[in-house]
């Protein structure tokens, strides 16, 4: 009675999910995007889309098994190549199994497909749209292109402006690669300029396929992704008004939670992962993003609970990964804000058991840290 007990009170509760509808595939073929190989693990079909069959009895599971607020992110790939149908589905299969339930909608894109009519739809029922835009044309057509290597930056800022015309809260995602890495000010100005206040800066960080041990050419550096933060951090600062921020940076943000001793929003400030599950197109569930791959499939949604997932040994052993450290990082000061950084940036040299950019994080919580306190303490007083 006891372990029945114990094991009860130690379960995870389910409360957000990251939905794949298109699988992995993408009108774009950004040089850098690490999921467009995953294609490899589904070869029955060329073509991958979700039936509504999964999508329904995945969004009546999430419903019957989650706490009452739960989040669905909708991602890819490139989700808009299903159709606006299918998400109109989704809402109604929300509508018709959510009852009681608090329910937020995350969706991210590259634009391409963004019209009035996507549009309408994400303001009528309030999703949050993540588009990714890299900063001005020379920045974001350095790696984000078609096929036929011809620039998607034209697209994409024509869908910022519909998106914020129609007011619907979007947030622009930025991958800070080896190029844009030397044009902080440049891309947060840009941002600004079209009224983008609310940005998110993703770190790129792929293995060379000749030297899986070795980043890929594209990568941000070490020295360079440390540079990026401070000054970002600088312009941030600056746009302070009566003592707070008037531009929302996630990576800045997640750290006040962990300043003021809080849980950040940020998986990667966690100090374990595994606290969501990825649902790829065919129903098969998959314990992260950044991981869908054999090892770490947990199941399928035809035949498996969620919530079982969620807490299966695969996931669990999953989420501890994250926490086996070395000594020198247990030891850290700074242990607290970076957790180890996201396990994905582990296994690289010269010192493979660490996060790749430890001495980026280092040396912008050595320089930052004081203010994130003031901060704090400042929010508290008032």
């Amino acid at each position: 009675m006891t372990r029945t007990k114990k094991n009860f009170i130690n379960q995870k509760k389910l409360t957000s999910v990251l939905i794949k509808p298109a699988g992995p595939d993408c009108n774009l073929h950004c040089h850098y995007c690490f999921y467009l190989k995953k294609s490899n693990l589904f070869p029955e079909t060329r073509v991958h889309r979700m039936s509504l069959e999964i999508l329904e009895e995945t969004i009546k599971q999430a419903m019957s098994q989650s706490a009452p607020e739960i989040y669905f992110g909708w991602q890819g790939g490139e989700p808009t190549l299903i159709g606006l149908d299918f998400f109109r589905q989704a809402v109604y299969f929300q509508q018709k199994y959510g009852e009681k339930h608090s329910v937020s909608n995350g969706f991210q894109t590259n634009g391409l497909l963004i019209n009035k009519d996507w549009a309408k739809f994400f303001r009528e029922y309030n999703f949050l749209v993540g588009l990714s835009l890299d900063g001005p044309q020379h920045i974001h057509d350095r790696y984000r292109q078609h096929s036929n290597g011809h620039g998607s930056w034209e697209k994409a800022v024509e869908a910022a402006k519909l998106l914020l015309d129609s007011e619907v809260a979007t947030n622009a995602l930025v991958v800070v690669n080896d190029y844009s890495a030397r044009f902080p000010e440049e891309i947060y100005q840009f941002l600004k300029s079209l009224g983008l206040t609310y940005m998110q800066f993703i770190p790129c960080l792929e293995p060379d396929p000749k030297n899986p041990h070795h980043p890929a050419s594209f990568s941000v550096s070490i020295e360079q992704y440390g540079d990026f933060l401070l000054r970002l951090f600088e312009l941030w600062k600056a746009d302070f008004h009566n003592g707070q921020p008037s531009i929302y940076v996630r990576n800045f943000e997640s750290l006040l939670f962990a300043f003021a001793g809080l849980t950040p929003p940020d998986c990667n400030l966690h100090k374990e992962c595994g606290d969501y599950l990825v649902i790829e197109h065919n129903g098969e569930v998959y314990s992260c993003d950044f991981y869908v791959q054999p090892e770490w499939n947990v199941g399928n949604i035809k035949d498996k609970r969620l919530i079982d997932m969620l807490n299966s040994a695969t996931q669990r052993k999953f989420g501890k990964r994250k926490s086996l450290l070395p000594e020198e990082c247990k030891k850290c000061e700074w242990l607290v804000f970076c957790r180890g950084g996201c396990p994905k940036e582990r296994g690289f040299a010269p010192e493979p058991e660490k996060s790749y950019f430890c001495q980026s994080y280092k040396r912008f919580f050595q320089k930052t840290s004081p203010f994130f306190q003031e901060l704090i303490k400042n929010l508290k007083n008032k």
